[in-house]
């Protein structure tokens, strides 16, 4: 697995906020900066981070999960789904637990457009197109002829110094780390 992976962690656990199963990336966000291999316990090291750094203390009795999680220095967006099981006894309830990274693309475009000085109606431009729109559906987004956004990305790739539409992606998205 490579290091920097951006892949959403996946962690399912019990009515003990115990782990029941979960993808190698929850385990790489959840245990860093430690290596899997050098956790001893792993299994009782995830179910103490669930309920240290997961649970939300702040919502008193009811067992609720914090939006955002961070690891190192990464964001991830915590989102939880509660999952009942019919055939289960004793009543217990699982929760999925979806990390996602945290993506500050609009923190990003906006130092990306001071750098390169774009104009906002170029910058508008850059955000469709980073949203993967064609030419037509931006010009209509924006209330604007088709020739018109090709003269703005014309614009933005002799300010950027490319020569393509993935050029100006490459440029806004750059290495992720």
């Amino acid at each position: 697995m490579p290091i920097g992976t951006s892949e959403p962690g996946f962690l399912l656990v019990g009515p003990t906020l115990s782990p029941i199963a979960c993808n190698a990336e929850a385990v790489q966000i959840l245990t860093f900066p430690n290596t899997p291999e050098k956790i001893r316990r792993l299994n009782i090291f995830l179910s103490d981070k669930v309920r240290s750094s997961l649970v939300d203390r702040q919502a008193g009795q009811s067992l609720e999960f914090v939006k955002e999680f961070t690891s190192g220095k990464r964001r991830y967006i915590c989102r939880t789904f509660r999952l009942n099981s019919h055939d289960n006894d004793d009543g217990g309830l699982a929760v999925a637990v979806l990390l996602e990274r945290h993506s500050s693309g609009s923190t990003e475009l906006s130092q990306i457009s001071q750098q390169f000085d774009l104009t906002e109606r170029e910058r508008q431009t850059v955000e469709l197109l980073l949203q993967g729109l064609t030419s037509k559906e931006i010009a209509s987004r924006m209330s604007i002829s088709p020739n018109t956004v090709k003269a703005f990305l014309r614009l933005v790739m002799v300010k950027m110094g490319v020569s393509t539409r993935s050029g100006i992606v490459g440029k806004v998205v750059g290495p992720q780390v």
